[in-house]
């Protein structure tokens, strides 16, 4: 353990960095007082969190940023593990992309989207969901109750009449001046009632509306609102929510098991639960302190913020941690422990949900255990494989030829993990080649930085694995990691061409000629095909996104005034040389920089 001077350290809050080896950040902290934080690393009684012995052992020095107060520190931490992502903080992973609703009233025709991405840009955010098919399901009844656009305004303008979902009733068609703006605006705040869950507002409105065109003899409308009166009660009653009070709140439950906790929370939505989340933490720390820096974790990042937060025990920092929440939302935020009543039955409830989650989790990981050890006995690999890989190369006629590495760890896709190579060293197609280049570039990275794979699948049969094997020896790896091959089925056909028969994928392994297979319909065999057209689908993204580029510079590059600078822009704001295509010279001036005469010469020399 290093020797440290507390003299040097102020009584003053901020935010210290302990580094490793080769000037690693292993922890980021803050502290209301820097030198007693410090000194309590170093007490004879220990911290008393059962991982800081290890992390001592590995600090060879410590820096400190002294701030002006203690929400200044918590500001900075978040921002300095945000950088460095130290492995000793909390790192939340799960194994869920959740989805939200945003509506921008500052369209004058809002529509509905759904987006994986909460910003701060004033628009109003519902959710978050954790179906993507369900929400849009909901969003597909929305629509026929409240009929709001479904693309742009500027694209559905150019046509000479109405979409389809306008001549079904389930679009008003602003684009083509169907319906005002303040007609739309009501259709906007059915919608956002409907998303709230204040149904029953909903129907008092327009049944307030039907009676008055009742009385003013409008028939059809009155008919129109009877139906969407109607639909709504149908869609309440299949829903069969259960209340819980009314506003919007998220509750926190903790599971402890050993030095493993499961922390999950519940999403209630104007008295409704709308959805769960949980996360495995594997940082041994004291409850009180995991829960605040879960805390921090997770409200740093784009999310929805609620009205409460209901926890299931108090935090020394709450009121430091609802001061920094109601900043970032704009509105209060409230930190509770609530002690009895509705709100203690919710914590309650979270608890069990996260017992329950942890208890899935261990069965999950116990079925991707022996799914491991299946494949190591299969491939006769030389260890369990945890990290599996698997490399691809996509290329047309050997133009923009790419190779791709989807990664496996412990039986789970990890994209964070995927890379993409663009090959340099090979002119044409020649897939031997470029896997070779690809294959070599990985491993003398994984040598350096001393993060191998255990098993290594390449798409392709014999001439691919004999690449694979190449390479292995070249870097004295043979031994250590497993390499296989996965080829295509094949198809059998009897004389007239028809086919009869389709064997299942074979695996090929070095020095052996007679495939290995599996029975049908094994996890096994599916969780490697699915690898496999991962790997496939990942090399065809990166091609036709440089093939792409490569379209626009050439249809731009003859432009006047259209240098590299303005095509990169182009390309940014569009999205693709097909939008820019079809965008109208308006559309062309509302990118940054762009002038009105560079924006109608674009235009004329593309429809040209």
């Amino acid at each position: 353990m290093i020797a440290i001077d507390f003299k040097k350290y102020p009584l003053a809050p901020g935010v210290y960095q302990m580094f490793g080896e080769k000037d690693e950040v292993l922890y980021v902290g803050k502290a209301k007082q820097l030198r007693n934080r410090l000194r309590s690393y170093f007490s004879a009684s220990g911290d008393g969190r059962l991982h800081i012995p290890l992390l001592m052992e590995k600090v060879l020095r410590i820096e400190v940023i002294i701030t002006d107060t203690e929400k200044e520190a918590l500001l900075l931490e978040n921002t300095l593990i945000k950088k460095y992502r130290p492995r000793y903080n909390i790192d939340l992973r799960d194994d869920k992309t959740y989805v939200s609703v945003r509506i921008d009233l500052n369209d004058p025709f809002p529509m509905m989207q759904v987006v994986r991405q909460v910003k701060n840009d004033g628009a109003h955010y519902f959710g978050p969901y954790s179906s993507a098919s369900s929400i849009r399901e909901t969003i597909k009844e929305i629509y026929r109750i409240f009929p709001l656009r479904h693309s742009s305004i500027a694209r559905c303008s150019k046509r000479s009449r109405p979409c389809l979902f306008h001549q079904i009733g389930q679009c008003s068609a602003p684009c083509h001046g169907k319906i005002n703006q303040s007609d739309y605006r009501q259709l906007v705040d059915g919608v956002i009632q409907l998303l709230e869950g204040r149904e029953s507002e909903v129907i008092a409105r327009l049944q307030q509306r039907m009676a008055k065109a009742s009385e003013s003899m409008r028939f059809e409308d009155a008919a129109r609102l009877r139906d969407q009166i109607s639909a709504i009660e149908k869609s309440v009653e299949k829903q069969k929510v259960t209340e819980y009070g009314g506003g919007n709140q998220d509750v926190i439950g903790l599971h402890q098991d050993g030095g493993e906790v499961e922390v999950t929370l519940l999403f209630i939505r104007q008295g409704r639960l709308i959805g769960r989340r949980s996360y495995p933490v594997e940082w041994k720390l004291d409850l009180p302190e995991l829960l605040s820096g879960f805390l921090q974790e997770y409200y740093s990042n784009n999310v929805i913020l609620p009205d409460q937060l209901l926890l299931p025990f108090s935090l020394e920092s709450a009121d430091l941690l609802g001061e920094w929440l109601s900043e970032k939302r704009g509105k209060k935020v409230r930190l509770m422990t609530p002690q009895r009543g509705e709100k203690k039955r919710l914590c309650l409830m979270a608890q069990k949900n996260a017992e329950e989650s942890y208890r899935q989790r261990g069965q999950r990981q116990k079925a991707r255990e022996q799914l491991l050890e299946e494949l190591r006995l299969k491939f006769h690999l030389p260890r369990l494989p945890e990290r599996i890989e698997c490399y691809d190369i996509s290329n047309v006629q050997g133009n923009h030829s790419v190779g791709s590495m989807v990664v496996l760890l412990n039986g789970e896709p990890a994209p964070a993990e995927y890379r993409r190579f663009k090959i340099k060293t090979v002119e044409g197609a020649d897939d031997y080649a470029s896997l070779l280049e690809v294959l070599r570039r990985r491993l003398a990275r994984g040598v350096e930085a001393d993060m191998l794979p255990d098993m290594i699948l390449i798409d392709g049969g014999k001439g691919q694995l004999g690449v694979l094997t190449l390479v292995l020896d070249e870097f004295n790896l043979g031994g250590e990691i497993g390499a296989v091959g996965i080829a295509k089925s094949r198809v059998m056909a009897n004389v007239h061409g028809k086919v009869v028969d389709r064997s299942e994928e074979r695996f090929f392994l070095p020095g052996r000629k007679n495939p290995v297979s599996f029975r049908h319909g094994s996890a096994s065999l599916f969780l490697l095909e699915r690898l496999r057209d991962e790997a496939h689908r990942f090399a065809i993204t990166y091609h036709r996104k440089l093939r792409s580029k490569a379209t626009l510079h050439s249809s731009l590059q003859d432009i006047p005034g259209v240098g590299p600078a303005r095509r990169k822009a182009l390309l940014k704001y569009f999205g693709s040389l097909k939008k820019i295509r079809a965008a109208s010279i308006d559309e062309l001036q509302q990118v940054p920089g762009m002038s009105s005469r560079l924006a109608e010469t674009i235009y004329r020399a593309l429809q040209d």
